[in-house]
C-alpha cells in the first residue's frame, strides 16, 4: 500500500450521559442513530459524517496513558465541528427554538456570518454562512 486509505472517518466526543446526549444531537442537529451499545456509546449519522458518543473512561491496553473525559473548561477548546450554512441568521433560529445555547448572536467578520455554540458537554460548535 503506498497511499492511507480508510473506508471512513468518525469524529469521537466524550460525553457525560451517552442518552442525554443522543437526543440533544437528534433534537437540535437532525442526526440519525445508527447504532447503539450498551448505554455507553451512541454512533450517529449528522449530515453524511460519523460521530461517536462516548461516555469517560480509564487508560486501556492500546492508549495506555490516556483518559477519556468530557471537556474540563469549555471555554479552553482544542477542536469544533463547523457547518456551513445557507443563511446563518434562520440556522441560527431554528438551533435555538431547539435548544442550541449559543455563546452570542450571529456576527459578521471577515467575510463570514458566524455564530457558535455547544453541545451538552461543552463541546464547541460553529455555523458559518460566507457573505
Amino acid at each position: 500500500m503506498e497511499r492511507f486509505e480508510a473506508s471512513a472517518v468518525t469524529h469521537m466526543l466524550v460525553v457525560a450521559d451517552a442518552p442525554r446526549s443522543r437526543d440533544w444531537y437528534v433534537d437540535v442537529l437532525d442526526a440519525s442513530v445508527y447504532g447503539e451499545y450498551g448505554g455507553t456509546s451512541v454512533v450517529l449519522d449528522l449530515l453524511g459524517t460519523w460521530i461517536l458518543l462516548v461516555t469517560g473512561g480509564p487508560p486501556t491496553p492500546g492508549k495506555p496513558t490516556v483518559e477519556l473525559d468530557v471537556p474540563a473548561d469549555p471555554d479552553r477548546a482544542s477542536a469544533q465541528i463547523i457547518f456551513r450554512v445557507a443563511d446563518c441568521q434562520a440556522t441560527y433560529e431554528l438551533l435555538a427554538e431547539r435548544g442550541a445555547e449559543f455563546l452570542a448572536p450571529p456576527n459578521v467578520r471577515e467575510g463570514e456570518t458566524r455564530a457558535f455554540f455547544r453541545d451538552p458537554d461543552g463541546h464547541l460548535f460553529e455555523i458559518s454562512e460566507l457573505t
